[in-house]
């Protein structure tokens, strides 16, 4: 279970992830070259993946 999001949704991601997985999930920044991914949430550019 991953999601990709912008910084408005990094806190949804992780609540949602929590609720799932009742664990903490890996919090990772979307890399420079992967610059054109967009967010599960709302579409704005990705920054982070949120997930294992």
């Amino acid at each position: 279970m991953m999601w990709k999001c912008c910084e408005e949704h990094v806190d949804l991601a992780i609540d949602m992830y929590v609720d799932e997985m009742e664990a903490a999930p890996e919090i990772q920044s979307v890399p420079v070259d992967k610059s054109d991914e967009r967010c599960d949430f709302c579409q704005n550019r990705a920054a982070y993946v949120v997930g294992n």
